[in-house]
């Protein structure tokens, strides 16, 4: 039989994200991407000790090394689609986590002033 692992391993990358038909998609995504998206669009989530798994697509992601945030976010390219449209919609999507940020910054600023910092 199958298991979930084998039904992650044929659905990604998610059509979603690569665009159809997927292979090759894929093919012109490896020909025109230079760098590697890292987690950005890959599976989230966990198998348990029975086998039930459960998964999501990393649509919005940042990564944190070094004291550098990286974000990566993006959008579906239809018929009507334009780049500034595109990339107006990918700077949407990151509103919420920068927002995060910010606000963790300004609670990390008003700790240290009032000694209360963890």
């Amino acid at each position: 039989g199958l298991t979930g692992l084998d039904a992650l391993r044929a659905c990604f990358p998610a059509g979603t994200v690569s665009g159809a038909p997927k292979i090759r998609a894929m093919e012109i995504i490896a020909e025109l991407e230079t760098d590697r998206r890292g987690p950005y669009a890959g599976a989230v989530g966990y198998v348990d000790f029975s086998g039930g798994m459960d998964t999501a697509i990393a649509l919005r992601t940042m990564v944190v090394k070094d004291g550098v945030v990286s974000m990566q976010a993006g959008g579906g390219i239809v018929a009507d689609s334009t780049p500034e449209g595109e990339h107006a919609e990918s700077l949407h999507k990151m509103r919420g986590p920068l927002r995060a940020i910010e606000l963790a910054e300004e609670l990390e600023a008003s700790e240290h002033e009032s000694g209360t910092e963890l």
